[in-house]
């Protein structure tokens, strides 16, 4: 049974930093991409960061140059290192995979067939 777990979610201030985690298991971790989504009130889910198994990235404008999708393949665990956050970054985070093996990074929903249940993260100004 596929099973992915966000941590490190909280309130900080602008300017401050994060670092999510997500511990996967039930499948070979190493074979797929994985991804960071946030989804604000009212608005829809936004992909922000994805690395493949061949350790590609590919990030959203919205956040590139601040946060750093990173993963440690012995834990199983996929990381999000958010820096110089601000308030607009107020959103649910989630850990996605995809299962199709070896595939390139991703920021589409669409692709992902696995979610975690999600860490709020709140920055204030």
């Amino acid at each position: 049974q596929v099973s992915l777990a966000e941590s490190g979610g909280g309130s900080v201030q602008a300017g401050g930093s994060l670092r999510l985690s997500c511990v996967v298991s039930g499948f070979t971790y190493r074979r797929y991409t994985m991804a960071w989504f946030r989804q604000a009130p009212g608005e829809e889910r936004e992909g922000i960061a994805s690395i493949s198994a061949a350790t590609t990235t590919r990030y959203a404008d919205s956040v590139k140059g601040r946060f750093t999708i990173s993963q440690d393949i012995a834990k199983n665990t996929l990381y999000l290192q958010m820096n110089s956050l601000k308030p607009e970054d107020t959103a649910m985070y989630y850990c996605a995979a995809d299962e199709r093996t070896w595939a390139p990074p991703n920021l589409s929903s669409t692709l992902y067939n696995y979610w975690g249940q999600g860490t709020q993260v709140t920055v204030s100004s």
